[in-house]
């Protein structure tokens, strides 16, 4: 069962929180991690983001709801290995930003997601608008799902509790996900919360003042 996680719009959508468990795997290795699955929406209906490892788990959240769709921050197979099927089970489409379609075909290469997501697309769901960032650098099709009257921003891998996500590995750029959380991220509200991929929640306000700390770093 989703945890609900506090946020809600004034007609009546809310966060509903799901961690679930399985591996990452990219440039050879493989990687135990636990997942952070966001629902959006309200009693009748939904939209799942980052559908990962346990697509049972995840309908089981979702309940009798529609699922409008099942969105992807990212391609990395660990946020998309149960998007098909959790499509199959529910109809709902599966969005996922273009330039990330080389990345996932290596988790799905014989099923292609459904729709694309776009800089500044707007998706609706229980009358809540999720507005789409583009916020490329943890991989080049990353987006950041910016829910205002939420007061949250879903950030997939591109912005954690403590700094940027990862950038050692294949499709990623340190730089530019520096370039993505400063312009696009930090410049929400302060107050906004960010909800994470993986682990605890943050707000803009506790983490932009560390992103010089994080450029001398370069990590």
């Amino acid at each position: 069962m989703a945890a609900s996680e506090g946020s809600a719009a004034p007609g009546g959508a809310r966060v509903d929180h799901l961690v679930t468990s399985g591996t990452f795997s990219l440039d050879g290795g493989t990687w135990e991690v636990d997942n952070n699955v966001w629902i959006v929406g309200d009693d009748h209906e939904a939209v799942v983001i980052d559908a990962a490892h346990d697509a049972e788990a995840i309908a089981a959240a979702v309940g009798e709801r529609r699922l409008v769709a099942i969105v992807c921050t990212h391609a990395h197979d660990d946020h998309v290995d149960a998007a098909p099927a959790l499509a199959d089970r529910t109809g709902a489409p599966i969005l996922l930003h273009p330039a990330d379609q080389e990345l996932w075909k290596l988790t799905h290469p014989d099923r292609a997601p459904d729709g694309e997501l776009a800089d500044g697309q707007e998706l609706t769901v229980a009358g809540t608008v999720l507005r789409v960032l583009h916020t490329p650098g943890h991989c080049r099709g990353a987006v950041s799902l910016y829910a205002p009257a939420l007061g949250t921003v879903f950030t997939g891998d591109t912005l954690f509790a403590g700094g940027p996500g990862a950038t050692g590995r294949s499709f990623s750029d340190f730089p530019t996900i520096v370039d993505s959380i400063r312009d696009r991220l930090l410049t929400l509200p302060p107050q906004t919360v960010v909800r994470t991929g993986h682990g605890d929640s943050t707000t803009v306000g506790a983490e932009a003042p560390h992103l010089q700390e994080w450029i001398a770093r370069g990590h």
